[in-house]
């Protein structure tokens, strides 16, 4: 088992997303995927993961995502694709889809590094109130604008240069004009801010694109819990050992307020959200 770790932020949702986005990257890329949060050290905190073979388990996602492309895929006889958006849609065949088929926007995203891996995103379509299960679609208004297409927008930001920051991953930044809107350093609330950024063309947001993609692959099989319309609640498991967890506690952790067992050390975080413009659009 190789491991390695990384700073994170925990009171940014998207950053603790990411580092869940990590392990289920590192679960399909090299399999035996463990992590933990870390803050033994107030002053530096990490998250620390390990994964099967010798390979340093962040560089080896990070390299994924410096090859990879992005298709959607959709129900054989659906009418929606993203062919208009540049980006190929596969029909699926099987019969088997993962939730009601309801848009161009909500089709899954499959993540592709030309050797056989594949890494889907669907979260943003997964939406199941009998279990409170929330989607987390924090994106609206971009008439109809796809997921395959931030997430492919995201892969072009940081191509080539996501693995050079292994180190320290949430750190890269760039200009990003749309995003699933997981990391709040790049955007705002107009009326708290005092001014919309949009309504200036020499004001350039810079978002963080790295958080914004394994945030998206951290929600594969956990959500916070949606308490309120604009709030959300989400723990974090953390080690008082170098023994790491297997994805399952880091998944439970993330959808509840108390610790999966006892003993282990927890944090629990509201996350608590606006309108940036029109009520009930996007959050």
């Amino acid at each position: 088992m190789a491991e390695a770790s990384i700073p994170v932020d925990i009171a940014n949702p998207g950053q603790v997303f990411a580092c869940l986005g990590f392990v289920e990257a590192a679960e399909v890329l090299l399999g035996n995927a463990q992590g933990g949060f870390d803050w033994r050290g107030p002053a530096d905190v990490r998250f620390r993961m390990a994964a099967r073979g010798d390979n340093d388990p962040v560089v080896r996602v990070l390299r994924f995502l410096d090859d990879a492309t992005v298709t959607s895929f959709a129900p054989a006889t659906s009418p929606h694709g993203t062919d208009r958006w540049e980006i190929q849609t596969k029909r699926d065949e099987s019969r088997a889809f993962p939730f009601k088929d309801s848009g161009s926007d909500v089709l899954p995203a499959r993540l592709s590094d030309g050797a056989g891996k594949d890494i889907e995103i669907d979260h943003w379509g997964d939406q199941r109130p009998q279990v409170r299960r929330d989607r987390l679609k924090f994106w609206a208004g971009a008439g109809g604008y796809p997921g395959a297409a931030l997430a492919r927008d995201a892969l072009d930001l940081i191509r080539g240069r996501a693995a050079d920051h292994a180190c320290e991953p949430f750190a890269l930044s760039a200009e990003q004009s749309s995003s699933f809107r997981f990391d709040w350093r790049r955007d705002y609330v107009p009326i708290d801010a005092g001014f919309s950024p949009n309504a200036h063309g020499e004001v350039v947001m810079r978002g963080y694109p790295i958080v914004e993609l394994l945030a998206a692959v951290g929600l594969t099989n956990a959500r916070p819990v949606r308490r309120e319309r604009l709030e959300y609640r989400y723990g974090v498991a953390g080690l008082d050992s170098d023994d790491l967890y297997d994805p399952i506690f880091l998944r439970a952790a993330l959808g509840t307020e108390k610790p999966p067992f006892p003993g282990m050390p927890f944090r629990p975080f509201t996350m608590r959200l606006d309108w940036p413009g029109q009520e009930g659009q996007a959050r």
